[in-house]
């Protein structure tokens, strides 16, 4: 059974290009909305349930190919034991279906301290919730730059360290400790960006405790009406500008 597992070119390089500057130029990026470790991170994030999956797709469609990928049982195969691996999960094995993704946005000399992930501890009631794994896609890496690994540790001894790339896909346990190392050079001003995605296999109570789809960003009540606003049909757009 692996800690971790790697996955080189995940997605095509028009896909990820696409995702990259649709996340990038989001009106919902801000300061990080995780605290602690994170304070020194920008981005902004989703928790959905597998029910709520398609109201996330239908509002934001260039998702719909890293989920696909990052929830793909094939790609994280290599997180099961052996024989789950030889003959399928044991059947009381839950899949996930619940998840917190999140656009992590780095510049030059930050990082973001050890830590194990457990942002759906609270809202679910499971007080030793940690996702079954953890997904990292890099979506931009600047070019030049030295450090920036994704560092894997358990009980503080370490595992093995991830140095990012872009569409370079990472999967590792939940309760694996995690940080990673700040970066020096490259062009001034440039980001390094992921996408991250926790997954946890909640049973009934606990996955009716959380949200089947919410944005957590600290853009400001301005992004969330522009948000509402892209939704509305263009005839009910037109009707509230001339008043009732």
């Amino acid at each position: 059974m692996s800690e971790y597992v790697t996955h080189r070119n995940a997605l095509p390089g028009p896909s990820l290009e696409a995702l990259r500057e649709a996340l990038l130029h989001s009106r919902f990026v801000a300061r990080s909305p995780l605290m602690g470790t994170f304070q020194a991170s920008r981005g902004f994030a989703f928790i959905f349930t597998e029910a709520g999956r398609a109201t996330l797709e239908e509002r934001f469609p260039f998702l719909s190919e890293y989920l696909a990928l990052v929830t793909s049982p094939t790609t994280a195969r290599g997180l099961l034991p052996w024989r789950e691996r030889l003959f399928g999960p044991r059947p009381e094995r839950l899949r996930p279906n619940a998840f917190y993704v999140n656009l992590l946005l780095l510049e030059a000399g930050k990082g973001v301290g050890r830590h194990i992930d457990a942002t759906l501890q609270e809202p679910s009631g499971v007080a030793d919730a940690v996702p079954e794994h953890v997904s990292v896609l890099y979506l931009q890496v600047p070019p030049g730059i030295q450090g920036g690994a994704l560092r894997l540790l358990r009980d503080n001894q370490p595992l093995g360290q991830v140095r990012p790339r872009s569409g370079l896909l990472v999967h590792f346990r939940g309760d694996l400790q995690h940080e990673v190392q700040p970066f020096t050079g490259g062009p001034e001003g440039a980001l390094r960006a992921s996408l991250v995605c926790e997954q946890y296999a909640f049973g009934p109570e606990a996955l009716a405790r959380i949200s089947p789809f919410r944005i957590q960003s600290k853009a400001g009540f301005g992004a969330y009406l522009d948000a509402h606003r892209d939704r509305e049909p263009s005839g009910a757009q037109k009707r509230s500008s001339n008043g009732p």
